[in-house]
């Protein structure tokens, strides 16, 4: 008893705490970020800080442009609050690019790390060279703009080699308030159990809010119900303690179904709103044609009562004038109706292309989710690869993708570069595999321990690394999915000071990542 009323006091004071901390970061304040220019080859430093909302959070980031990987981003953030203590609507985190064009880039989520404040690391790409970073909360991974709620952004970068960065104070946002969350129909995310939710369980369900508050269940309610269907499985797997991971992968395929949700029925209703419009271009149309035809046959008519009239000669002159009056008008105004029908031909010429249009973004879209669909599949199947890559070595999941760490035991000898007999089964077998699975692009990696002549152990490495992609490669694998590289002893797990440390940095490292 005593333990729930303590739970209660702290959720109010929680409560409390968030409200008066929004509502001092709900003046609209006026911001300038900086965007930074990452020379090539160069490792830059730049530093975090937070806005208004939550000025005690930090953040420090390590950059580097490469010609190959465009720039590279390790970013760690620390005392950051949980997202909905921001209010409702906010479930993560999300780290974006901005660069001075308008160019926005989702990097990737932050995700949450310790029950309250916590400290966290993300690792990403982007092919933007100029660019600012900021981190916003967000209902959701997949949100496609930024909110306004914008917790961090980057200050003036700097080097540890003196080299001068260029930057630009260029981009301008209005921070911390003014979003569509603030909306009295956003619905809250949770009730009181924010803290035992998981992060992708409170995504998903605002991810399916949004797609409701966008007209999804009139609009897209094939796709709502199959969000919605995702959703709950993932929710009873998570109540039936089912593995995390497992409650994840659900989770996150509920929030890519109810984006896709979201994203039909915006579509669906637009094209709703230029067919409606269109109807009332037609039936303008129609009626100034109606108008047109109504004049010709007035004319006809008139020339005809003229024509009588002159032939009895019983009008007079007057009459007779102020007939080709009204004819004059009347010419006029269906000279004015005829160039009414033109316009409103053209206008409806206009609306075609634009349909056109629309249709032409409506399959770009759907393209996007094709290609999103596909990689959400290689992901459910990783942990299947996973277990079958196992029987060959030790298997680690890193940011690099999956790691397969092959024995000493694969090679004749600790110094040659040929196979033992018991290994050709095997490395045939896991070539299979690789080549079974074309997503991934597959670097293999050898190394050695540090007795011997240094170029002697490079040299050994490097033909070791060509002996197993040369392998795979006649198994049937791309040979432009393989690199094959040789460190020698440059990169140990172990310190080189006996014989089981040394055991341990002859390795190789079988490294398949995602071919995006």
């Amino acid at each position: 008893m005593n333990k729930t009323k303590t739970l209660r006091i702290f959720v109010a004071i929680a409560a409390f705490i968030a409200g008066t901390i929004s509502v001092i970061g709900q003046v609209d304040v006026a911001r300038q970020t900086t965007a930074i220019t990452y020379p090539l080859d160069e490792l830059v430093y730049v530093q975090f800080r937070g806005t208004t909302r939550f000025p005690r959070m930090k953040g420090e980031a390590r950059v580097k442009r490469t010609s190959k990987n465009g720039t590279e981003i390790e970013l760690s953030v620390s005392k950051m609050p949980r997202p909905f203590e921001l209010g409702a609507g906010y479930a993560t985190y999300v780290l974006w690019a901005v660069s001075p064009e308008g160019q926005i880039d989702n990097l990737g989520e932050i995700k949450r790390r310790g029950t309250f404040e916590f400290d966290s690391k993300i690792s990403v790409t982007t092919p933007l060279q100029t660019f600012a970073l900021i981190i916003t909360a967000e209902p959701h991974f997949l949100v496609r703009r930024p909110s306004q709620a914008i917790m961090l952004e980057n200050l003036s970068p700097y080097t540890t080699t003196g080299v001068s960065i260029s930057t630009i104070r260029a981009i301008q946002y209005f921070g911390n308030s003014s979003d569509y969350f603030r909306d009295a129909r956003t619905p809250e995310i949770a009730e009181v159990d924010y803290q035992k939710t998981p992060s992708t369980i409170l995504q998903a369900r605002q991810a399916i809010a949004l797609a409701k508050f966008a007209g999804a269940a009139r609009d897209a309610t094939e796709e709502l119900q199959s969000a919605e269907t995702l959703f709950k499985n993932a929710e009873d797997a998570w109540k039936a303690d089912r593995p995390e991971e497992s409650v994840d992968i659900t989770a996150r395929q509920a929030i890519s179904a109810a984006v896709k949700a979201e994203q039909t029925a915006v579509a669906r209703k637009d094209a709703r709103e230029k067919r409606n419009e269109k109807i009332r271009q037609d039936a303008e149309i129609r009626q100034a044609e109606d108008k047109y035809l109504e004049a010709q046959n007035e004319i006809t008519r008139l020339k005809d009562e003229l024509a009588r009239e002159m032939r009895n000669r019983e009008l007079s002159e007057r009459d007779v004038s102020n007939v080709n009056d009204q004819i004059k008008d009347l010419r006029a105004q269906n000279a004015k109706l005829a160039e009414e029908v033109g316009r409103l031909k053209v206008e409806n010429e206009n609306y075609r292309k634009r349909i056109a249009a629309a249709e032409a973004d409506k399959q770009a879209m759907q393209d996007q989710q094709d290609r999103e669909a596909k990689l959400q599949q290689i992901l459910s199947a990783q942990p299947l690869l996973i277990q079958s890559l196992k029987r060959f070595g030790t298997v680690r999941q890193t940011e690099r993708g999956i790691v397969l760490t092959l024995a000493e035991n694969y090679w004749s000898g600790p110094r040659v570069s040929g196979f033992s007999a018991a290994a050709n089964t095997k490395l045939n077998d896991l070539g299979s595999i690789i080549a079974g699975n074309p997503d991934y692009k597959v670097s293999v990696e050898s190394h050695t321990d540090g007795q011997g002549n240094p170029d002697a152990l490079s040299t050994l490495t490097t033909d070791r690394a060509q002996a197993i992609s040369g392998r795979f490669m006649s198994l049937g694998v791309d040979s432009g999915r393989l690199e094959a590289r040789g460190f020698g002893a440059a990169v140990p797990v172990a310190a080189n000071n006996t014989a089981a440390n040394r055991a341990k940095n002859r390795r190789v490292d079988i490294v398949l990542s995602l071919n995006r």
